[in-house]
């Protein structure tokens, strides 16, 4: 089976730690070029603009945007509009509008999208959300926190309000639990810490429940010192799971079931493949619409100014 030629829109942190390594692996994909104005990838032509590569490209099939957030819109729809399949990385847009928008695009243009919640392909994933499904949850704690300076080195964008602060890490959380929580859950309460030379939330509380009441509580916080906390606790009526290290590690009780090689965007790139192959799309918005229910409904704290 031929490898599917595509091109990387930015050339920033996430595309150098993972979206070039996972690439290189791949036999799905072959890459062809980039499009970014500050910086490239010197095996394969770069661009300042997705715009140009494409005319420079026309054998490019697919592309991923790994943009800031508020950029990805435009960007993709420039994308579909020539017909070509869209990766989007996550959060898949700055807001649920635009996304339902590109999802609309992509089906009239026969392209297409995925909404890349990388963290789902974590290597306990799929095994705690079938261990759960024959369980009855009781409570959950998610605890997700990261020191910005180390993950987000430099990148003002993130304090703007499409860059979503803390739930830019946060999110990944929710994708995980979405995927693992056998019933729907809803936002009940938030509370949001926003830095006052920012526009976004520097931390947060956020307590849900299920359709059976269940409680569900999250914290999320840009000030954990190295190393990183990134776990999802839940009580249920046949013990403790535990996915720790953002879904490498699992445990019932305590006792390990899974450590595995952290092998997300490798996941994350076969199932793009998958799907276009399969001319299909998969966006789900659910993280997303938590995140908006929160800035929703929050209760908005300042804080003290904070200085990257």
């Amino acid at each position: 089976m031929f490898a599917i030629n595509i091109g990387l829109v930015g050339v920033g942190k996430i595309v150098r730690d993972q979206h070039l390594p996972a690439l290189a692996e791949s036999h799905d994909f072959h890459l062809v070029a980039t499009a970014d104005p500050h910086t490239g990838h010197a095996a394969v032509p770069g661009y300042a603009a997705l715009g140009e590569m494409l005319e420079a490209h026309p054998e490019l099939e697919a592309v991923a945007i790994c943009t800031p957030t508020h950029l990805r819109y435009s960007q993709a729809r420039i994308a579909l509009e020539q017909g070509r399949s869209v990766l989007l990385e996550k959060p898949p847009g700055a807001t649920l509008s635009e996304v339902a928008d590109l999802v609309e695009l992509a089906e009239r243009q026969g392209c297409t999208l995925f909404a890349a919640w990388h963290s789902r392909f974590a290597p306990g994933v799929s095994e705690a959300r079938d261990w759960l499904r024959e369980r009855r949850i009781k409570r959950v704690e998610i605890d997700w926190r990261e020191d910005v300076r180390v993950w987000h080195p430099g990148q003002a964008w993130i304090w703007e309000p499409a860059g979503m602060g803390v739930f830019d890490p946060g999110i990944n959380a929710l994708s995980i639990a979405t995927e693992i929580l056998p019933r729907a859950f809803f936002l009940r309460d938030a509370r949001l810490w926003v830095p006052s030379n920012c526009q976004a939330p520097i931390a947060a509380a956020l307590t849900f429940s299920d359709t059976e009441g269940t409680p569900i509580v999250a914290d999320f916080d840009f000030r954990q010192p190295s190393p990183p906390i990134w776990s999802i606790h839940v009580e249920t009526d046949a013990g403790r799971l535990s996915l720790l290290q953002g879904g490498r590690r699992l445990e019932i009780d305590g006792q390990c079931l899974l450590d595995a090689e952290e092998r997300e965007y490798p996941g994350l790139y076969a199932r793009f493949a998958e799907l276009i192959r399969q001319r299909r799309s998969d966006v789900d918005l659910a993280p997303l619409r938590h995140v908006a229910d929160a800035c929703l409904a929050a209760w908005r704290e300042p804080t003290e100014p904070f200085i990257e």
